[in-house]
Parts: C-alpha cells; sequence; structure tokens
C-alpha cells in the first residue's frame, strides 16, 4: 500500500463480491467511510451521506461505503442483501456499498492502510470510530480526513 500512487491502485470487493476496480472513479471527487448500523452516529451520518450524494452525485461525486464491525460490534449485517435491506429501511442512500472490512490492524483492507498512511489523524493514524471519511480528489489523492460528526 506504501508503493500506490493513487487510490486507483487499488481493487475492493462490493458487498455482493464482486471485484470493483478503484480506476472506474478517475475525474471524480470521492468520499470513502467506513459504516454502522447501530452506531449513535448512525443516523446523523446515513442523513449527510445521503444528502450529499443527492445534491453532488450529478456533478461527479461519489461515495463509497465500507461496513466495519471493529468498533464496538456494530455492523452485524451480512454482506450482500441483508446489508442492502438495512440501508432500505433506514432509507440511508450512501452511495456504492463494499464489503464488510476492517479498517484498522495487520489484516486491514489494504485501501484503508493506504488512506491512513496518506491522512493520519489528530491522534495517530488508526481510525478511531464509524464513519471516519476519507476526500479523495479527482486525481485519486486522499486530500483530506473527517472525525465522525462531521
Amino acid at each position: 500500500y506504501k508503493k500506490a500512487t493513487s487510490i486507483y491502485d487499488f481493487t475492493v470487493k462490493d458487498s455482493f463480491g464482486n471485484d470493483v476496480h478503484l480506476n472506474r472513479y478517475k475525474g471524480n471527487v470521492v468520499i470513502i467511510v467506513n459504516i454502522a448500523s447501530k452506531c449513535g452516529f448512525t443516523k446523523s451520518n446515513y442523513a449527510k451521506l445521503t444528502e450529499l450524494k443527492n445534491k453532488y452525485n450529478d456533478s461527479g461525486l461519489r461515495i463509497l461505503s465500507f461496513p466495519c464491525n471493529q468498533f464496538g460490534s456494530q455492523s452485524p449485517e451480512e454482506d450482500g442483501e441483508e446489508m442492502v435491506c438495512h440501508l432500505k429501511s433506514a432509507q440511508a442512500d450512501v452511495g456504492d456499498v463494499m464489503k464488510k472490512v476492517k479498517v484498522n490492524g495487520d489484516d486491514a483492507e489494504p485501501l484503508f492502510k493506504y488512506l491512513k498512511y496518506k491522512q493520519s489523524g489528530t491522534l495517530g493514524s488508526p481510525i478511531k470510530w464509524n464513519f471516519t471519511k476519507f476526500l479523495i480528489d479527482k486525481n485519486g489523492q486522499p486530500v483530506d480526513r473527517f472525525a465522525p460528526m462531521t
């Protein structure tokens, strides 16, 4: 991940296990976020992500949401249909939903290792909680990192 030149060097899995080559997002501003369904920040973050998608999707904004169960086991849904049903019932349109990942530790998703390497947080690089957001520019470069409350 340290040798990657942009997010376009990564391939991830969508919620149904299909490969998603991130170079498909070339030319788009992207928000990458770790989501959870049972967190105190869920309702407000789902609403904000849905609002951002609705407002800026036509301008090229893309949101990649990665369920993560590392913080208080707050994302118990299985990948695929169960996650899709949860988001529909929550009326959350949080962009492209990916496979559940780990964002910290040796077995963290390589994309998140790269994001943390490029944009370390206030208290170091580990992600502290659900709904940490990384802003990616149109060239695939991580340019900012936001805490769950933003």
